[in-house]
């Protein structure tokens, strides 16, 4: 490099410096941020989970540069988007595809948490705003469903907006402000537009910061579960196990979105509905309030939550209990840092008790969302007395099981942890 030009960089870097400190931040954050030698490809989707979040942004900017948040307009904009800007529909179905990418990234950073006790002290502040993430994440999702105002944008958000009326005292209260009306309408989609690009957004990325802050200052658990900053060189106080995350992972990194970028590709020019997975073909369809789709049902990464609010039968006529257990089955996720008494970690090292409910819940998981996506006559007559097996109270039944082990996961966690026999686990992290 040209002296001159070395020179014009170390002094604008040194001016910089003396103002706002961007050469400590990158020594902090990542050429002096030691991280466990031991990384596997779990450990790809925290990253990646931060790339599509720029994406989403990216591409939500575009859209809203064209989108009207109109009951009369919204739909026709939205074609407008798709047929007649520029690579519009290339932009649309980034950010359709990039929100259930969004969910299989998270769903898989979280299991990551879960095989390897990544909730564990001293790391319970980084999974609760982890959870918090979810929840907003959740909403955010949510909001931005019925902005194409498609049927199933409609009539989903109706039903989910509905259910907040079981709440006691002051349900109809709460969906009648979400709503901003007695029903769905222009009202309903400017305030779930201000939710979408505005209020929600800021409250994730105030979170990916924070989670982010606090992951820094413990440091990141790896797959033996080993505190690396407890063994460091005497002279350099380095971390033994320890290597600087930039460039090692950094580089590390570009694999995973490489391989991650391939995959988004391929759905975004090849499959971009996923068999009506990612976009409902009655999103195609103009909202139509005095139509009622045959079958209701929200996106596939709502689905096992969904399930678990049908499974659980009324009482008193009154579908609360399976809206109460909707929620818990998410908010749960808060209470892992103390359920679990195991003296180890990672899932290396748990015996098989932990590791048979871990795939338990995990085909609960997915049995649930499968259930989810069917249409409600396969279900049969929700009412505490229907468990018979036979013809369409099948469904029925197996989501209550899976309902059952699902919540059973965590209500038992603290006897099957403590129970479980551990292997012992070493000094130093292994390769």
């Amino acid at each position: 490099m040209n002296k001159n030009v070395e020179n014009i960089i170390v002094g604008t870097l040194g001016w910089v410096d003396k103002r706002f400190p961007l050469t400590a931040n990158i020594k902090a954050h990542l050429t002096e941020y030691y991280a466990p030698k031991n990384f596997n490809f779990w450990y790809f989707f925290g990253s990646l989970a931060m790339l599509v979040l720029v994406l989403q942004i990216v591409t939500g900017i575009f859209l809203t540069m064209h989108y009207k948040p109109d009951a009369e307009l919204a739909f026709g904009s939205v074609e407008y988007i798709m047929r007649d800007v520029s690579w519009g529909w290339l932009i649309r179905y980034m950010h359709s595809t990039g929100a259930s990418m969004f969910f299989v990234v998270v769903y898989l950073h979280m299991f990551r948490g879960l095989i390897y006790g990544s909730y564990r002290a001293p790391r319970e502040l980084i999974w609760l705003f982890g959870v918090g993430i979810f929840l907003v994440l959740m909403g955010e999702a949510f909001f931005g469903y019925l902005l194409p105002w498609g049927q199933m944008s409609y009539w989903g958000a109706q039903v989910i907006i509905n259910l907040f009326t079981t709440i006691p005292f002051i349900g109809p209260d709460v969906s009648e402000w979400l709503r901003g009306d007695y029903v769905v309408s222009d009202a309903t989609l400017n305030r779930f537009f201000a939710f979408h690009v505005i209020a929600l957004p800021l409250v994730l990325l105030g979170l990916v910061v924070a989670h982010l802050i606090a992951l820094h200052e413990v440091g990141s658990n790896n797959p033996d579960g080993i505190e690396i900053k407890e063994k460091k060189d005497p002279k350099t106080h380095i971390p033994l196990d320890g290597i600087p995350f930039h460039p090692y992972y950094t580089v590390k990194d570009i694999v995973g979105v490489s391989v991650f970028l391939i995959v988004f590709s391929a759905i975004v020019f090849f499959a971009p509905e996923m068999g009506g997975y990612f976009l409902e073909a009655n999103n195609f369809i103009p909202a139509d309030p005095l139509q009622t789709p045959a079958h209701i049902a929200p996106v596939w990464y709502f689905t096992p939550y969904y399930s678990i609010l049908r499974a659980v039968p009324p009482v008193f006529n009154s579908q609360f209990p399976g809206v109460a257990a909707m929620g818990l089955s998410v908010m749960i996720f808060a209470l892992l840092p103390w359920l679990d008494r195991s003296p180890v970690k990672s899932i290396r090292y748990r015996g098989a008790l932990y590791k048979r409910w871990l795939a338990l819940f995990v085909v609960s998981f997915v049995v649930l969302g499968y259930l989810g996506t069917k249409p409600s006559n396969v279900w049969g007559v929700f009412d505490a007395g229907t468990f018979l097996v036979g013809g369409s109270d099948r469904a029925t039944v197996v989501a209550r099981i899976f309902t059952l082990t699902y919540f059973l996961f965590f209500i038992l966690m603290p006897w099957y942890t403590k129970k479980d026999k551990t292997k012992p686990v070493p000094e130093r992290v292994t390769a």
